[in-house]
């Protein structure tokens, strides 16, 4: 799945781009949101299909193949998702994840039988027609509350009342729960408060965690930065903890950071096992995004015309088209874990940890959470405050 690991990252950080402007912590799954445009996918024809398929950066991988062998590629692309949503699916005691994807249409648009075997092929998709015409309030209230039961009532409330109106014609809406153990707790004796410096001058107190222990980690001397990673029991997932050197230093990394070197950086050949004395603050993060405007900016533009948005792959029904794109998700890390709702050289290289060997999260950082067989990035964050 390199290539699907590459996209998948490209979309994390360009979506990223869209989201940091703010101050505010961020959180997102990128690959519950790339999920539900490739279920798009699916019905889209034209230009609107090449705009989702460059967005989720589906494009790069065919440039140089026939149309023939492209469109088989993008085939593939579905079944890398039901594969990677199917082994995330599996049970497994270690953690709890779920990522629910719906899609909603006016019920003045029938889908088309090709599509919804798709869909629940590849996606095993909630797919409903629901009457926003005369009853746009009770289908706000039943998207709400599929939501809240998908996420074990950690993300209610995703539509405002007086959200959705007789306009409305399709909606896309996605959503991430998980609950991790980490692989080695941090011991509630240890966790004092300390301050965390928002920027130079100012800080707040928190709940700062500590342990020492061996983790793999990686410095990075040409972008003044060091990684850590930090497993989730079963060493099935894990937190990529990104942590500029110097306080006011996130927004020169941010604007050094690239999908290429994410990758090369949190590749385990790279990084090395070293004893650390980790300072992570507990926080908790809940955020709604609107993904109109950024997908848009990113170039998925016609899906969102009335004039221009081509979805007979979907529907025989003329004037299908994307209203809203809605993601909310909410992450808490604590001493026992986490709990959420939501190759290429480069220049950097790895070199002796210096002395001390300590991590200490006290400022502004950038967090990943990665399925690693895969490489598939399952959340991304800042904490600006915790």
């Amino acid at each position: 799945m390199d290539l699907f690991a590459v996209a998948t990252t490209k979309f994390t950080l360009e979506l990223y781009r869209q989201l940091r402007e703010s101050d505010n912590n961020i959180f997102y799954s990128p690959i519950s949101m790339m999920r539900t445009l490739a279920m798009l996918l699916l019905g889209a024809k034209a230009n609107t299909e090449q705009q989702i398929k460059k967005v989720l950066h589906f494009n790069e991988t065919t440039k140089k193949t026939t149309e023939k062998s492209a469109e088989s590629h993008v085939k593939n692309v579905h079944q890398q998702f039901q594969m990677l949503m199917t082994q995330l699916n599996k049970f497994n005691n270690a953690y709890d994840l779920k990522v629910p994807n719906s899609i909603y249409g006016a019920k003045d648009f029938p889908f088309l039988q090709t599509f919804l075997k798709d869909i629940r092929k590849y996606y095993q998709a909630n797919v409903e027609s629901l009457d926003f015409a005369h009853a746009a309030e009770e289908s706000q209230k039943k998207i709400n509350s599929w939501m809240a039961r998908q996420t074990n009532g950690k993300i209610k409330d995703l539509f405002p009342s007086g959200s959705l109106n007789s306009s409305t014609i399709l909606v896309l809406v996605n959503a991430v729960y998980f609950k991790g153990q980490w692989n080695h707790k941090f011991d509630e004796k240890h966790t004092r408060e300390e301050k965390f410096w928002l920027n130079k001058n100012t800080s707040k107190p928190v709940q700062m965690m500590k342990q020492r222990n061996k983790f793999n980690f990686i410095f990075l001397e040409n972008v003044q930065a060091k990684i850590v990673e930090i497993p989730y029991k079963g060493k099935e997932l894990s937190m990529f903890v990104l942590l500029p050197v110097e306080i006011d230093g996130l927004k020169k990394f941010e604007e050094q950071l690239t999908a290429d070197k994410l990758l090369q950086w949190t590749r385990a050949e790279n990084m090395h096992m070293t004893e650390l004395y980790l300072s992570l603050p507990q926080f908790k993060v809940e955020e709604k995004y609107d993904l109109r405007v950024p997908l848009e900016h990113m170039g998925m533009v016609d899906a969102f015309d009335p004039q221009k948005a081509d979805f007979s792959g979907m529907s025989n029904s003329q004037g299908l088209v994307v209203s809203k794109v809605l993601h909310k998700s909410f992450v808490e890390v604590n001493e026992e874990g986490a709990e959420a709702a939501t190759a290429m050289s480069v220049e950097s290289r790895s070199l002796s940890v210096p002395k001390p060997n300590d991590f200490s999260c006290n400022h502004p950082f950038l967090f990943v959470m990665k399925q690693n067989k895969t490489n598939s990035i399952l959340f991304f964050g800042r904490v600006s405050s915790p």
